[in-house]
């Protein structure tokens, strides 16, 4: 699942090389992924890019026509070829393709079994539902302990849950979550509402420097180094088995909710409450 630290990274790989570029051409190969009938992405063929924007796990590309709004859902991400550039051999399953005026190719793919890209053209980026619903995003300067707090409150919900919720925290997803909770020493089960001053402190800067930890080590990676780059770095996640590099316990997994974790039974052991 794209998260936001490697869309950061891609929209700021992108950003470098599409800024004044015109789309040439637009190719929507499953058009089920087009959530705007009125203005469809071909709609922007012709027209300028101004820049490319991150909102969540979402991207934008700003256009004299409009904003070309892609998300990627679980498994969907971008691949860039490079004006002249010789294509990929791999087989792509390639759902959009945008060509620009140089040559450049930007093929939107989608690799799992349920489709889940979608791509809207719209005014504004909170025109689209799902980005004007957003939470705080960890990535951004201003976020704040209270960020934090409200997302937390005193609610009945399960923290791993509640990190990969994106109306209570933009951009985090099934992998960062774990290792959020390793960091900040937590159970993935626990409730918010449970959580003492100490434990929200220590899960603010946990997010924190995981995240934004994350968009510094993938800065400047091309888009196609990018997950694996995120496999590699990860301390627990899908390491289940592995010895937890903080003290060496074997890292186990978790199913709960019909969703999966990994945590360290030393490192996130269950405290005694008053």
């Amino acid at each position: 699942m794209p998260e936001s630290p490697e869309v950061q990274a891609l929209v700021e790989f992108l950003d470098e090389r599409v800024e004044g570029r015109v789309i040439d051409e637009l190719e929507v190969a499953e058009f089920r992924i087009v959530k705007t009938r009125d203005r469809p992405p071909v709609s922007v063929v012709g027209a300028r890019v101004a820049g490319v924007r991150r909102f969540g796990k979402h991207i934008g590309f700003e256009t004299t026509a409009g904003w070309l709004m892609i998300g990627f859902g679980r498994n969907g991400w971008i691949r860039w070829q490079e004006a002249g550039g010789p294509p990929n051999d791999q087989p792509v399953p390639e759902v959009a393709r945008i060509v620009l005026d140089d040559g450049a190719v930007m093929r939107i793919v989608e690799t799992g079994d349920f489709l889940a890209v979608t791509a809207s053209v719209v005014d504004l980026p909170t025109d689209v539902a799902g980005i004007a619903a957003l939470g705080p995003d960890p990535l951004s300067p201003d976020f704040s302990r209270d960020d934090l707090e409200r997302a937390l409150g005193m609610r009945r919900k399960q923290i791993k849950a509640l990190l990969q919720e994106q109306t209570s925290l933009a951009g985090i997803g099934n992998a960062y979550s774990d290792e959020i909770l390793h960091r900040a020493k937590l159970l993935p089960a626990a409730h918010a509402a449970v959580l003492d001053s100490n434990e929200r402190e220590r899960l603010f800067h946990a997010t924190v420097d995981i995240m934004r930890g994350a968009v510094a080590d993938r800065r400047g990676l091309p888009p196609d180094r990018l997950k694996q780059a995120k496999v590699e770095a990860m301390a627990i996640h899908g390491r289940g088995g592995s010895p937890c590099p903080v003290c060496g316990t074997t890292i186990v997994d978790l199913v709960f909710g019909g969703a999966s974790a990994q945590m360290c039974p030393h490192c996130q052991a269950e405290q005694p409450r008053e």
